[in-house]
């Protein structure tokens, strides 16, 4: 199988996106798509998050990140049926297939900073060997409103052209940036925890989705009122690089039988062939990442 053919099988067509949410993805970096889940979705889904995180509390999203000042929840789809709506949105998996080509399922991770917690420096994703080469597609499907109080993601459009930088020491694989250009320092602030010119703080209603090059700067905000926040972070790679959490090692058997062919294909669950399945290189963890 690969990715067109997956697609087609799910009746996903390239038309999912527009021309123009092509070039604001190419251009800016980012596009946003409302009612990429339902209403009724995204409360189905905020429930379950509820669920599930009363049962992990402080362990929530330990399969990838325990981040203090935040509830996190990880390895989703081995722990409920409620998430398997957000394996079939037409628009997150066309950009996916347009930006990355061969893709599948890179993490699924859901966050809902308290408040007064949340702020992040900027950081990157994921680093990149040329200028235009992508790693990594991330769908941000908000389950609640995003509002200006409640830690909106910022970001920096056409950043995904520059350098990164701040990149997850757990991100890095065997990538070693390469000297940075005049350019690029002129870029790159003393403070990655300031305002920077020209950002912009996303706000948009439940179900909407935040797609975006993960190469672009962009960092979670301080949540200033009460309500909640809660995202899903959904990412999709390249087929040659390795997922942020490698879904055979955490495969159920009830997850395995309610997925199609298609489904596992992009999930990367079938046994590995003669190849073996692609890890990251094991890194000490250096601070903390989303």
């Amino acid at each position: 199988m690969y990715t067109k053919q997956a697609l087609h099988e799910l009746g996903i067509k390239a038309t999912a996106i527009t021309e123009e949410q092509k070039r604001q993805l190419d251009a800016q970096g980012f596009f946003i798509v409302e009612n990429a889940l339902s209403r009724g979705d995204a409360k189905t889904l905020r429930d379950e998050f509820e669920r599930i995180h009363a049962a992990e509390a402080e362990k929530g999203g330990h399969e990838v990140h325990v981040e203090p000042g935040a509830r996190r929840i990880s390895n989703i789809f081995n722990k409920t049926t409620a998430f398997d709506v957000c394996l079939n949105l037409p628009p997150v998996l066309a950009a996916g297939h347009y930006l990355l080509g061969e893709i599948k399922v890179h993490g699924a991770n859901i966050r809902d900073p308290n408040q007064g917690y949340g702020h992040q420096a900027l950081p990157v994703d994921v680093p990149k060997r040329f200028v235009d080469d992508w790693w990594v597609l991330n769908a941000m499907l908000m389950f609640d409103d995003m509002t200006l109080e409640n830690g909106p993601t910022r970001v920096v459009p056409t950043s995904h052209w520059w350098a990164p930088i701040n990149v997850p020491y757990v991100n890095q694989a065997d990538w070693e940036p390469e000297p940075i250009s005049a350019e690029d320092q002129a870029r790159i602030p003393k403070d990655l925890d300031a305002p920077y010119p020209g950002e912009v703080y996303v706000t948009a209603p439940a179900g909407s989705a935040i797609i975006c090059n993960s190469s672009m700067w962009h960092s979670g905000t301080l949540k200033k009122g009460p309500a909640h926040r809660r995202m899903l972070h959904l990412s999709y790679t390249r087929r040659d690089l390795p997922q942020q959490l490698v879904q055979l090692d955490h495969l159920t058997q009830g997850f395995y039988d309610r997925m199609s062919p298609v489904h596992r294909y992009l999930m990367e669950i079938e046994p590995p062939g003669e190849g073996g399945v692609l890890r990251q290189p094991k890194r000490d963890h250096k601070g903390w990442w989303n």
